[in-house]
């Protein structure tokens, strides 16, 4: 077996701090060693060597928010296990249990050179469940975790109000669930300091065990993100004002309407995960849809990733919604990051993956040329090292 493997002669894209218009990356045991022009390339003798033909060399795609393997390609009920719609609060649904890694769109996805997403539930309730980052590659969602539980995902907006004004149930109303929200965080709260002064107090009980506020103290310990599921600025406004309520580190999920307050979104800090902008404006808060705002929001200063929000859009065009965002006016360098590094920051996995960086995953994938171009394909695909396409 080679002691390594070198992808040469093509433009590799870092997104670090350059890259190099001919150059190369070196692999070995599941990471990356090196990269650098071709004039710098070491020794190759006994190494698998993947000529990149001029093509361009990225690190492999990121998309942060997904419902992959929980919505499955062509099965209808019977693969639909997005919304536990019985209850409005749900935080103690795992998407790892949900997840079948032999959907056929793990495949397509990972053709297409999208290595890492986060995936979990779907927005029918406020408090939906705990998503999880995971290879594209495996067979057992166990061997393909990077992280689980990764994000609380709430919801906010016209979705809950829809699903639960068909059952004649709360929340039928913003404020409803807003509410709902808080006060399972105030319970939860309640929960964590009745914990720790039980094993503070020999005198005082813990509390009965409720696994549904178990599984929100990782949130209030500012351990797992709080990812809102917003459109309407006024949403996430509501969002942004729980988070400072309760200390949570919010994540603005699909943000349609994100780039009306880009500079409020820049002065706090907070991230926008944006998308599915290939998609029909199927409801009244998608009125102000447009591949415009990632563009508005990274010259902004705001931390931004494109998302396919699979199914939705599928994921396999994910390169492309990131060039019909570069056409919309956003950087093309910002643009690959918003498909690469971007979301892998978000997600807290940047250490790991989202660029070619020596130490990093060896995820990366190689195209036959441009990756905006309409022509391109993707050449390669490796996963840790290991060439999957």
């Amino acid at each position: 077996m080679a002691e390594s493997t070198y992808i040469v002669n093509g433009t590799v894209l870092t997104m670090e701090d350059g890259g190099f218009q001919n150059g190369f990356v070196r692999m070995n045991n599941g990471k990356i060693v090196a990269c650098g022009p071709m004039r710098d390339i070491p020794r190759t003798e006994g190494a698998e060597i993947f000529d990149a033909g001029g093509g361009y060399i990225l690190p492999g795609l990121v998309d942060a928010h997904t419902h992959l393997g929980i919505w499955e390609e062509s099965m209808g009920l019977e693969g639909d296990d997005g919304n536990e719609d019985t209850d409005p609060v749900t935080p103690q649904l795992r998407a790892i249990d949900a997840v079948n890694p032999c959907d056929r769109s793990f495949r397509e996805a990972l053709l297409a050179g999208i290595t890492t997403v986060m995936t979990g539930p779907g927005s029918a309730n406020p408090i939906a469940g705990q998503f999880a980052a995971v290879k594209t590659c495996g067979r057992r969602i166990d061997d393909m975790l990077l992280l689980a539980p990764a994000a609380m995902k709430f919801s906010l907006g016209e979705n809950p109000k829809m699903v639960y004004h068909e059952k004649n149930q709360t929340p039928v109303t913003r404020m409803a669930t807003a509410s709902i929200i808080r006060e399972n965080l105030f319970k939860a709260e309640e929960y964590k300091k009745a914990k720790e002064k039980a094993l503070s107090d020999p005198d005082c009980d813990a509390p009965d065990f409720e696994m549904k506020l178990e599984s929100l103290l990782p949130l209030l310990r500012g351990e797992v993100q709080a990812h809102f599921h917003a459109h309407r600025s006024d949403d996430i406004f509501t969002a942004l004002r729980i988070a400072r309520e309760f200390g949570l580190k919010p994540v603005i999920i699909h943000g349609t309407e994100a780039h009306l307050i880009a500079d409020i979104l820049k002065e706090e800090g907070v991230p926008v995960v944006v998308g599915p902008s290939l998609s029909f404006r199927a409801k009244p808060e998608l009125r102000n849809m447009t591949f415009e705002t990632p563009g508005i929001l990274a010259k902004g200063g705001v931390l931004t990733a494109i998302t396919t929000d699979h199914p939705e859009t599928p994921l396999p065009y994910l390169m492309l919604c990131a060039s019909l965002a570069n056409r919309s006016g956003m950087e093309e360098t910002d643009a690959f990051r918003a498909v690469t590094i971007n979301p892998a920051k978000i997600m807290g996995l940047d250490k790991r993956i989202g660029s070619i960086k020596a130490g990093k995953d060896a995820d990366v994938v190689v195209y036959s040329g441009h990756p905006f171009e309409r022509n391109t394909s993707v050449a390669a695909v490796f996963i840790d090292g290991k060439r999957v396409k």
